[in-house]
């Protein structure tokens, strides 16, 4: 079982000729609402892969917050630990992408700003029995560091959106993904190999069309993507993650979830909005056969 401890969005997306620079207004050739999160979308994806996933955080009491409820029901997430909150709305992403399928983010947190070490407390027997806890930044960093610290299984942090970490959380976490802008917050260097001066045990640096690298203290290894044309990039990075959260769940070593991941983060980038692409698990593992892999 995974238990993911994040954040929950209603994604607006616009579609650009390019990003706006402060103080110029781009016209959109078009845009939808849809559902999103780090941490919601990380759950759907793990869940799309037959994985027992339980969702911990917290969401408005208005018209957004029922209708992402709803999209977790009906991707199989379990939301027994997904709190109402009647003083804060729904968390809101403001999203552009363009022609080249690069996104631009805004985030409004909402009641994901409002999530606890009470939260965390109050879904102990569920972080004490989850074989992997999936973890993310887009909710304060004291549940983060509940979350952490009260899991038995395998921790994964998505160190995500970038920010610097304390050596107590560091402490906690098994499995560290980060993209090179979020490694060089870390380490100062946006080279995978910075990673091995952080006190984790592994970090996995994806690495977008190149694919991923695995860092170790000693060892290395490259994976890498499989070749696509982005439409849009904006779930290909909590593709990843929750596939890779699914393959340890499975009891599969961490290589094999990674190039999973990869493959799955891959296949993410070719359909418009965080989930679209996503694949299930016969998807994947029918792309996983044309491969060879």
């Amino acid at each position: 079982m995974i238990a993911v401890v994040g954040s929950v969005n209603r994604d607006l997306v616009a579609r650009v000729e390019h990003h706006p620079v402060p103080g110029e207004t781009v016209l959109g050739s078009g845009h939808e609402t849809m559902p999103g999160g780090k941490g919601a979308n990380q759950a759907v994806a793990a869940a799309r892969l037959g994985s027992d996933v339980v969702f911990i955080g917290r969401i408005g009491a208005d018209e957004a917050g029922r209708d992402l409820i709803g999209e977790f029901e009906r991707e199989g997430v379990d939301v027994s630990h997904l709190t109402v909150d009647p003083e804060a709305p729904s968390g809101l992403a403001i999203i552009t992408v363009d022609d080249a399928g690069e996104n631009s983010i805004v985030v409004s947190t909402g009641a994901n700003g409002r999530v606890s070490p009470s939260d965390v407390e109050g879904a102990s027997a569920v972080l004490m029995a989850a074989t992997v806890t999936l973890l993310q930044l887009e909710i304060p960093m004291d549940a983060v560091l509940a979350a952490a610290t009260g899991s038995e299984g395998i921790v994964i942090l998505n160190a995500a959106p970038a920010a610097h970490l304390s050596a107590e959380l560091l402490s906690a976490i098994d499995v560290l993904v980060v993209n090179r802008g979020e490694l060089a917050t870390l380490t100062g260097s946006g080279d995978p190999g910075s990673a091995r001066s952080l006190p984790v045990p592994v970090t996995v640096v994806t690495l977008g069309a190149d694919g991923a690298r695995i860092v170790r203290a000693d060892t290395g290894e490259s994976v890498a993507a499989m070749e696509t044309t982005p439409v849009d990039t904006t779930g290909a990075g909590d593709t990843f993650c929750g596939v890779l959260a699914a393959g340890l769940d499975d009891g599969l070593s961490l290589e094999s979830s990674v190039k999973r991941a990869v493959v799955a983060g891959s296949m993410a980038v070719m359909a418009i909005g965080a989930r679209t692409g996503m694949p299930t698990g016969p998807e994947l593992e029918g792309a996983l056969r044309t491969l060879g892999s």
